[in-house]
Protein backbone atom coordinates (compact mmCIF):
# COMPACT_ATOMS: atom_id res chain seq x y z
CA UNK A 1 0.00 0.00 0.00
CA UNK A 2 1.54 3.24 -1.11
CA UNK A 3 1.21 6.46 0.79
CA UNK A 4 0.48 9.53 -1.25
CA UNK A 5 1.52 12.84 0.22
CA UNK A 6 -1.04 15.49 -0.53
CA UNK A 7 -0.06 19.08 0.04
CA UNK A 8 -2.82 21.23 1.50
CA UNK A 9 -4.20 23.74 -0.93
CA UNK A 10 -3.23 27.30 -0.30
CA UNK A 11 -6.21 29.57 0.01
CA UNK A 12 -6.57 31.38 -3.29
CA UNK A 13 -8.58 34.03 -1.47
CA UNK A 14 -5.61 34.78 0.78
CA UNK A 15 -3.27 34.96 -2.20
CA UNK A 16 -5.65 37.23 -4.05
CA UNK A 17 -5.90 39.51 -1.04
CA UNK A 18 -2.12 39.89 -0.98
CA UNK A 19 -2.11 40.83 -4.64
CA UNK A 20 -4.74 43.57 -4.38
CA UNK A 21 -3.38 46.95 -5.37
CA UNK A 22 -5.87 49.73 -4.79
CA UNK A 23 -6.07 52.70 -7.09
CA UNK A 24 -6.03 54.88 -3.98
CA UNK A 25 -5.84 54.64 -0.21
CA UNK A 26 -7.28 57.49 1.84
CA UNK A 27 -5.82 58.01 5.32
CA UNK A 28 -8.48 59.66 7.48
CA UNK A 29 -12.25 59.34 7.56
CA UNK A 30 -13.33 62.91 8.24
CA UNK A 31 -15.34 65.08 5.83
CA UNK A 32 -12.38 65.49 3.45
CA UNK A 33 -11.51 61.80 3.37
CA UNK A 34 -15.10 60.66 2.86
CA UNK A 35 -15.65 63.26 0.14
CA UNK A 36 -12.54 62.01 -1.65
CA UNK A 37 -14.02 58.53 -1.37
CA UNK A 38 -17.21 59.69 -3.09
CA UNK A 39 -15.33 61.18 -6.04
CA UNK A 40 -13.03 58.18 -6.44
CA UNK A 41 -15.92 55.75 -6.15
CA UNK A 42 -17.91 57.56 -8.82
CA UNK A 43 -14.83 57.38 -11.04
CA UNK A 44 -14.91 53.59 -10.57
CA UNK A 45 -11.53 53.56 -8.87
CA UNK A 46 -10.88 50.90 -6.24
CA UNK A 47 -10.46 52.81 -3.00
CA UNK A 48 -9.71 51.94 0.62
CA UNK A 49 -10.24 54.42 3.44
CA UNK A 50 -8.37 53.92 6.70
CA UNK A 51 -9.84 55.45 9.88
CA UNK A 52 -8.55 54.92 13.42
CA UNK A 53 -11.82 55.73 15.20
CA UNK A 54 -15.23 56.55 13.71
CA UNK A 55 -15.85 58.03 10.26
CA UNK A 56 -16.74 61.70 10.46
CA UNK A 57 -13.75 63.18 12.22
CA UNK A 58 -14.31 66.17 14.47
CA UNK A 59 -17.60 66.89 12.70
CA UNK A 60 -19.31 64.06 14.59
CA UNK A 61 -18.63 65.98 17.81
CA UNK A 62 -20.56 69.01 16.56
CA UNK A 63 -24.04 69.47 17.98
CA UNK A 64 -25.47 71.45 15.08
CA UNK A 65 -24.06 72.44 11.67
CA UNK A 66 -25.84 75.48 10.25
CA UNK A 67 -23.62 76.46 7.33
CA UNK A 68 -23.76 73.32 5.20
CA UNK A 69 -25.86 73.86 2.03
CA UNK A 70 -29.14 71.99 1.76
CA UNK A 71 -30.13 72.02 5.43
CA UNK A 72 -31.88 75.35 6.15
CA UNK A 73 -32.68 74.32 9.73
CA UNK A 74 -29.25 72.86 10.31
CA UNK A 75 -28.24 69.25 10.87
CA UNK A 76 -26.32 67.53 13.64
CA UNK A 77 -22.74 66.57 12.96
CA UNK A 78 -23.35 62.82 13.40
CA UNK A 79 -26.36 62.89 11.06
CA UNK A 80 -24.51 64.74 8.32
CA UNK A 81 -21.46 62.52 8.50
CA UNK A 82 -23.58 59.38 8.48
CA UNK A 83 -25.20 60.55 5.23
CA UNK A 84 -21.81 61.31 3.67
CA UNK A 85 -20.43 57.94 4.78
CA UNK A 86 -23.44 56.11 3.33
CA UNK A 87 -22.99 57.98 0.06
CA UNK A 88 -19.30 57.08 -0.14
CA UNK A 89 -19.87 53.41 0.70
CA UNK A 90 -22.69 53.34 -1.84
CA UNK A 91 -20.16 54.18 -4.53
CA UNK A 92 -17.95 51.28 -3.47
CA UNK A 93 -15.65 52.81 -0.86
CA UNK A 94 -14.16 50.18 1.45
CA UNK A 95 -13.37 51.19 5.05
CA UNK A 96 -10.82 49.57 7.35
CA UNK A 97 -10.29 50.59 10.99
CA UNK A 98 -6.92 50.99 12.64
CA UNK A 99 -4.11 53.43 13.27
CA UNK A 100 -1.52 53.78 10.55
CA UNK A 101 1.74 52.25 11.74
CA UNK A 102 3.80 52.74 8.60
CA UNK A 103 3.66 54.40 5.21
CA UNK A 104 6.13 53.45 2.49
CA UNK A 105 6.29 55.70 -0.54
CA UNK A 106 8.65 54.15 -3.06
CA UNK A 107 10.42 56.52 -5.41
CA UNK A 108 11.33 56.00 -9.04
CA UNK A 109 9.36 55.24 -12.20
CA UNK A 110 9.70 51.49 -11.72
CA UNK A 111 8.32 51.61 -8.16
CA UNK A 112 4.85 53.06 -8.45
CA UNK A 113 3.31 50.89 -5.73
CA UNK A 114 3.01 52.39 -2.26
CA UNK A 115 2.17 50.71 1.04
CA UNK A 116 0.15 51.58 4.13
CA UNK A 117 0.33 49.32 7.18
CA UNK A 118 -2.30 49.00 9.92
CA UNK A 119 -2.95 46.22 12.43
CA UNK A 120 0.07 44.28 11.05
CA UNK A 121 -1.63 44.20 7.65
CA UNK A 122 -0.05 45.80 4.59
CA UNK A 123 -2.22 47.43 1.94
CA UNK A 124 -0.81 48.34 -1.46
CA UNK A 125 -1.90 51.24 -3.60
CA UNK A 126 -0.92 53.43 -6.53
CA UNK A 127 -1.76 56.64 -4.67
CA UNK A 128 -2.19 57.82 -1.09
CA UNK A 129 -4.50 60.68 -0.12
CA UNK A 130 -3.67 62.17 3.26
CA UNK A 131 -6.77 63.44 5.06
CA UNK A 132 -5.74 62.58 8.61
CA UNK A 133 -7.14 65.77 10.11
CA UNK A 134 -6.18 67.20 13.47
CA UNK A 135 -6.72 66.80 17.19
CA UNK A 136 -7.26 69.31 19.97
CA UNK A 137 -4.26 71.37 21.06
CA UNK A 138 -3.28 71.16 24.70
CA UNK A 139 -2.59 74.02 27.08
CA UNK A 140 0.63 72.32 28.20
CA UNK A 141 0.23 73.58 31.77
CA UNK A 142 0.64 71.76 35.11
CA UNK A 143 -2.38 69.68 36.06
CA UNK A 144 -3.77 69.34 32.55
CA UNK A 145 -2.55 65.85 31.74
CA UNK A 146 -2.92 64.61 35.33
CA UNK A 147 -6.60 65.64 35.46
CA UNK A 148 -7.57 64.71 31.93
CA UNK A 149 -10.80 62.75 32.15
CA UNK A 150 -11.26 63.94 35.74
CA UNK A 151 -12.56 67.39 34.91
CA UNK A 152 -10.33 68.34 31.98
CA UNK A 153 -12.04 67.82 28.63
CA UNK A 154 -11.69 68.73 24.97
CA UNK A 155 -15.23 67.84 23.90
CA UNK A 156 -18.38 69.44 25.31
CA UNK A 157 -20.66 67.23 23.22
CA UNK A 158 -19.04 64.18 24.80
CA UNK A 159 -18.77 65.28 28.43
CA UNK A 160 -21.26 68.07 29.16
CA UNK A 161 -23.83 65.76 30.85
CA UNK A 162 -21.25 64.90 33.54
CA UNK A 163 -21.20 68.53 34.73
CA UNK A 164 -24.88 69.14 35.34
CA UNK A 165 -25.48 72.24 37.52
CA UNK A 166 -21.75 72.79 38.03
CA UNK A 167 -19.38 75.69 37.35
CA UNK A 168 -17.25 75.28 34.24
CA UNK A 169 -14.35 77.14 32.64
CA UNK A 170 -13.88 77.26 28.87
CA UNK A 171 -10.46 78.27 27.56
CA UNK A 172 -10.47 79.82 24.07
CA UNK A 173 -12.17 82.48 22.00
CA UNK A 174 -12.67 81.06 18.51
CA UNK A 175 -15.71 79.48 16.88
CA UNK A 176 -15.22 76.08 18.51
CA UNK A 177 -14.80 77.53 22.00
CA UNK A 178 -17.95 79.64 21.68
CA UNK A 179 -20.05 76.87 20.13
CA UNK A 180 -19.02 74.49 22.90
CA UNK A 181 -19.62 77.08 25.62
CA UNK A 182 -23.14 77.65 24.32
CA UNK A 183 -23.76 73.90 24.29
CA UNK A 184 -22.50 73.56 27.86
CA UNK A 185 -25.10 76.05 29.12
CA UNK A 186 -27.77 73.42 28.46
CA UNK A 187 -26.31 71.42 31.34
CA UNK A 188 -24.14 73.53 33.64
CA UNK A 189 -24.94 76.34 36.07
CA UNK A 190 -22.27 78.80 34.95
CA UNK A 191 -19.60 79.10 32.25
CA UNK A 192 -16.56 81.37 32.48
CA UNK A 193 -14.75 81.92 29.20
CA UNK A 194 -11.04 82.71 29.55
CA UNK A 195 -9.56 84.40 26.49
CA UNK A 196 -6.07 85.73 25.97
CA UNK A 197 -7.29 88.71 23.95
CA UNK A 198 -9.69 91.56 24.72
CA UNK A 199 -12.20 90.42 22.11
CA UNK A 200 -13.45 87.16 20.65
CA UNK A 201 -12.25 85.72 17.34
CA UNK A 202 -15.51 83.86 16.76
CA UNK A 203 -17.90 84.80 13.95
CA UNK A 204 -20.38 87.60 14.59
CA UNK A 205 -23.44 85.36 14.80
CA UNK A 206 -21.80 83.27 17.52
CA UNK A 207 -20.70 86.38 19.39
CA UNK A 208 -24.27 87.67 19.40
CA UNK A 209 -25.49 84.42 20.90
CA UNK A 210 -22.80 84.10 23.54
CA UNK A 211 -23.09 87.71 24.76
CA UNK A 212 -26.86 87.24 25.08
CA UNK A 213 -26.51 84.11 27.23
CA UNK A 214 -26.88 84.96 30.91
CA UNK A 215 -25.07 81.83 32.04
CA UNK A 216 -21.81 82.94 30.42
CA UNK A 217 -19.28 85.47 31.72
CA UNK A 218 -15.83 86.44 30.45
CA UNK A 219 -12.30 86.93 31.73
CA UNK A 220 -10.32 88.88 29.13
CA UNK A 221 -6.60 89.24 28.39
CA UNK A 222 -5.86 86.15 30.47
CA UNK A 223 -4.31 82.73 30.11
CA UNK A 224 -4.63 79.57 32.18
CA UNK A 225 -1.30 78.76 33.82
CA UNK A 226 -2.28 75.81 36.01
CA UNK A 227 -5.23 73.50 36.54
CA UNK A 228 -5.88 72.97 40.22
CA UNK A 229 -6.98 69.81 42.00
CA UNK A 230 -5.68 66.44 43.19
CA UNK A 231 -8.23 63.74 42.42
CA UNK A 232 -10.41 65.98 40.24
CA UNK A 233 -10.53 69.55 38.92
CA UNK A 234 -11.09 72.13 41.63
CA UNK A 235 -10.15 75.31 39.80
CA UNK A 236 -7.88 77.16 37.39
CA UNK A 237 -5.03 79.55 38.05
CA UNK A 238 -5.05 82.36 35.49
CA UNK A 239 -2.75 85.27 34.75
CA UNK A 240 -3.64 88.61 33.20
CA UNK A 241 -1.29 89.16 30.26
CA UNK A 242 -1.32 92.93 30.63
CA UNK A 243 -0.92 93.35 34.39
CA UNK A 244 0.68 90.04 35.36
CA UNK A 245 -1.91 89.63 38.12
CA UNK A 246 -2.78 86.06 39.06
CA UNK A 247 -6.03 84.75 40.49
CA UNK A 248 -7.86 81.48 40.98
CA UNK A 249 -11.21 80.63 39.47
CA UNK A 250 -12.98 77.81 41.28
CA UNK A 251 -14.76 75.33 39.02
CA UNK A 252 -15.48 71.64 38.58
CA UNK A 253 -14.48 71.34 34.94
CA UNK A 254 -12.13 72.87 32.36
CA UNK A 255 -12.90 72.61 28.65
CA UNK A 256 -9.99 73.47 26.38
CA UNK A 257 -10.51 74.81 22.84
CA UNK A 258 -7.30 76.55 21.78
CA UNK A 259 -6.88 75.26 18.25
CA UNK A 260 -5.71 72.01 16.72
CA UNK A 261 -2.54 70.14 15.83
CA UNK A 262 -2.30 67.94 12.72
CA UNK A 263 -2.31 64.15 12.98
CA UNK A 264 0.91 63.75 11.05
CA UNK A 265 3.41 62.00 13.32
CA UNK A 266 3.30 58.87 11.16
CA UNK A 267 4.66 60.95 8.26
CA UNK A 268 7.80 62.18 10.03
CA UNK A 269 10.26 60.03 8.10
CA UNK A 270 8.79 60.31 4.60
CA UNK A 271 7.43 63.84 4.12
CA UNK A 272 8.79 67.20 5.18
CA UNK A 273 6.80 68.75 8.01
CA UNK A 274 7.11 72.14 9.65
CA UNK A 275 7.64 72.60 13.39
CA UNK A 276 3.90 72.39 14.03
CA UNK A 277 3.49 69.18 12.05
CA UNK A 278 1.94 70.63 8.90
CA UNK A 279 3.04 69.27 5.52
CA UNK A 280 5.40 71.61 3.68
Amino acid sequence: MSVVSIKPKTSSKKETKKEIIYDAIIVGGGPAGLTAGIYLGRARMSTLLIEKALPGGQAILTEIIENYPGFPLGITGPELMQKIEEQAVGFGLKIEYGEVAEVNIKEGKENKVKMVKINNQEYKTLAIILASGAEASKLEVPGEEELRGRGVSYCATCDAPFFKNQKIVVVGGGDTAIEEALYLTKFVREVTIIHRRDRLRATKILQERVFANKKINFTWDSVATKILGKEKVEGVLIQNKKTGEEKEIFCQGVFVFVGNVPNSKFLNEIIKLDKKGYIL
